[in-house]
């Protein structure tokens, strides 16, 4: 499935109905005066919040949603029906902006089965029994009904992930979600091989976590360098950052601050999250190597550092504990189909 965490939509709500101008005409009625009965309120939009959506891109290839307009009002004083709601459906974890120069904030979506209105259909006009007086007994005004609403709105999706997986391209991000969740992440040896976000939900000790992947940093991808850092957005909601250095390659220390100072380019408090910092591929280089690099990390971090290899396991039990006690979110094991979060 493609992965779409961006869509531009148009948004128009129901019309409401005319009122009706209708008479009495019934035999043995000498006066009957009027009759006409009220239009029908326009149908509302309304978004609500679905589970077993983890994209947008149904919204790529529809993009204009109009609700239904309410119907007449008809003689006898019947009110006309009103328009059916039009119901939009969206991941959990979408947010509605307004399409103006701040993208302001409408409503966030973030459990299933949240519902939000974005724009109420027009209320239906009165039909001209409303307009008869002692005065005026056969009037022939009748109101119009009121018109809905339209407007353009963003959708962006922010995944709800207990932890996020950062660091640099082919630093083993993809290997370890693989080797500690039910992921089927692209494994390869080059840069970018993740190029969208991954879940997954990790299990260890009777509890379980979501653990979000999003493709690795590069320096100056605050302004667009490599992938850029279009998908941060994606951890902005998780509790705890996962931070993996490659430790078969040269520099942990510059690989480390490299992904810290994008993280504080971007914003939205993502270098003040907590964070567990981790050398990952330990089973690539020699003990005294790997020493050496965990020693200048720390020293320079100023946190603990933990040894892993997704390949042997070496350290990942030591890593899920850390993050079970920090992400504080990690519930005991339900049966299966109570939590569900499948890859993208």
């Amino acid at each position: 499935m493609q992965f779409l965490d961006q869509a531009k939509i148009f948004l128009a709500s129901g019309t409401g109905g005319d009122g009706s101008v209708s008479f009495r005409r019934e035999k043995f009625v000498e006066y009957g005066g009027p009759d006409g009965g009220d239009g029908g309120k326009g149908g509302d939009i309304i978004f609500e919040c679905v589970d077993g959506l983890n994209t947008l891109i149904d919204f790529r290839y529809t993009q204009h949603f109009k609700a239904k307009r309410g119907a007449h009002g008809m003689g006898r004083n019947r009110t006309g029906p009103g328009g059916g709601d039009l119901l939009v459906k969206v991941p959990v974890g979408t947010q509605i902006l307004a399409d103006d120069e701040e993208r302001t904030l409408i409503v966030d979506l973030t459990h299933v089965g949240q519902r939000a209105i974005l724009l109420k259909g027009g209320d239906g006009g009165k039909g001209n029994d409303h307009y008869k007086t002692s005065t005026n007994r056969a009037p022939r005004q009748f109101q119009a009904g009121f018109p809905g609403g339209e407007m353009w709105v963003w959708l962006r999706l922010k995944l709800l992930a207990d932890v996020g997986l950062v660091g640099q391209p082919n630093a083993g991000k993809s290997s370890l979600i693989n080797a500690i969740s039910n992921t089927k992440a692209k494994v390869g040896n080059y840069a970018f091989t993740t190029l969208k976000p991954q879940l997954g939900v990790v299990a260890h000790k009777n509890r379980e976590l979501v653990m979000a992947d999003i493709p690795g940093l590069i320096a100056g991808a605050a302004e667009g360098v490599g992938i850029g850092d279009r998908f941060l957005g994606h951890i902005e909601r998780c509790r705890v950052l996962l931070h993996l250095v490659d430790a078969s390659q040269p520099g942990p220390v510059d690989q480390w601050r490299v992904v810290r100072e994008e993280l504080g380019a971007y914003g939205g408090g993502l270098d003040e999250k907590s964070e567990i910092l981790a050398l990952s591929k330990c089973d690539l280089v020699t003990p005294q190597a790997l020493a050496a690099k965990k020693r200048a990390l720390e020293q320079t971090s100023g946190q603990t550092v933990f040894c892993i290899s997704a390949a042997t396991q070496q350290g990942v039990d030591a890593v899920l504990d850390r993050l079970m006690e920090i992400a504080g979110r990690a519930e005991a094991m339900k049966p299966s189909g109570d939590r569900q979060w499948a890859p993208i």
